[in-house]
């Protein structure tokens, strides 16, 4: 915050001796409305959680003027006092806008549907698959595609059997499951993604994890790491099937099969036959016989070529000559008199 805005924040402002803030006159009202609801049910008012603003705002209906004033002043006291604003999150745009909120739930069972159709074995059908679901799944929560983009794979957690992820402004949101049918598909497609991460853990490089995507075997997961925990949840593929571990997607390329996949028309990735694992299409070295004459006709043959480019020296002085000649030339004409242009 500039030194010129700092002093319009505190200008006429009134302090807050419990908490220690300097709230503007402007926004005492609704601020102290929402520091004394946050003291009587124990929850932090400054910074504020998206669901504490949520769960405030629940609690106290009025109209929509009124709640988005409500918002200014609690977003102010934190812009103010250096923390984001916890009324610009998904969370609270759908608690005002139950329109939107209403679309982007349709949009989000369309979302899931899509995810549970994309294949989750073959190479590499099953590796696009299974990271274009996950990808689906976190668009369907109405989460901001950048906000995807800089997930990272400990953002992504289970409790008590629900999915939750955590963006890194610290705003959460589970993934319940479906209120019509009660199915949940959300865990498995985490899961599967989860455990292709695993496996370049443990096996890195696409030859092996080709194989597990045609013939699965069961993978151990241990404890994140720290350098793991950093990674990116979601990177990018190349047609080869190589997944850059330190390398996020960026939010066009989200944006782009996220559309893709809604309008049907997202890339068709037909599984290929993997040779056996065991089958490395090498020769074996001892069915190869070379007969007696083999080096020296090597060796012959690399004399004569020797002597056949012997005067390629010479040929390539005198073309060098004959350019430098012509340049010159060139140069003289364009420094000569223009009396004819």
């Amino acid at each position: 915050m500039t030194s010129a805005r700092r002093e319009d924040f505190h200008r006429n402002d009134v302090h807050n001796a419990d908490l220690g803030l300097w709230i503007p006159v402007r926004y005492r009202h609704d601020w102290m409305l929402f520091a004394d609801w946050c003291a009587a049910t124990d929850h932090h008012p400054i910074p504020a959680a998206p669901e504490t603003l949520a769960l405030f705002l629940h609690e106290h209906p009025a109209a929509t003027a009124t709640q988005r004033s409500r918002l200014s002043a609690i977003n102010a006291v934190h812009t103010g006092h250096g923390y984001p604003p916890p009324g610009r999150t998904e969370t609270v745009r759908r608690h005002l806008d139950t329109t939107r909120a209403s679309r982007l739930d349709r949009l989000g069972r369309l979302l899931l549907q899509r995810a549970v159709e994309l294949p989750t074995q073959g190479w590499p059908s099953g590796l696009f698959g299974r990271r274009d679901a996950l990808l689906l799944v976190l668009a369907a929560t109405g989460m901001t595609f950048v906000d995807i983009t800089r997930l990272r794979r400990r953002d992504l957690r289970l409790d008590s059997g629900t999915l939750v992820a955590t963006t890194r402004i610290g705003e959460r949101f589970r993934l319940p499951p479906d209120s019509e049918t009660g199915d949940y598909p959300v865990v498995a497609i985490y899961q599967r993604w989860a455990e292709i991460q695993t496996f370049l853990d443990q096996y890195p490089g696409t030859h092996l994890l080709r194989q597990h995507l045609t013939a699965p075997v069961e993978i151990i997961a241990d404890p994140l790491d720290a350098e793991q925990a950093r990674q990116p949840l979601l990177c990018p593929i190349d047609r080869w099937g190589h997944l850059p571990h330190a390398q996020p997607m960026t939010p066009q390329s989200v944006s782009m099969l996220v559309r893709a996949h809604l309008s049907g028309h997202a890339p068709v990735r037909r599984a290929l036959p993997v040779p056996p694992q065991d089958d490395t299409g090498a020769p074996d070295e001892s069915d190869v016989i070379l007969d007696s004459g083999y080096y020296d006709r090597g060796t012959a043959a690399r004399r004569r070529d020797h002597e056949a480019l012997e005067d390629l020296t010479d040929v390539f002085g005198e073309i060098e000559q004959r350019a430098d000649a012509l340049l010159d030339e060139l140069l003289a004409v364009l420094e000569g008199p223009q009396d004819c242009l």
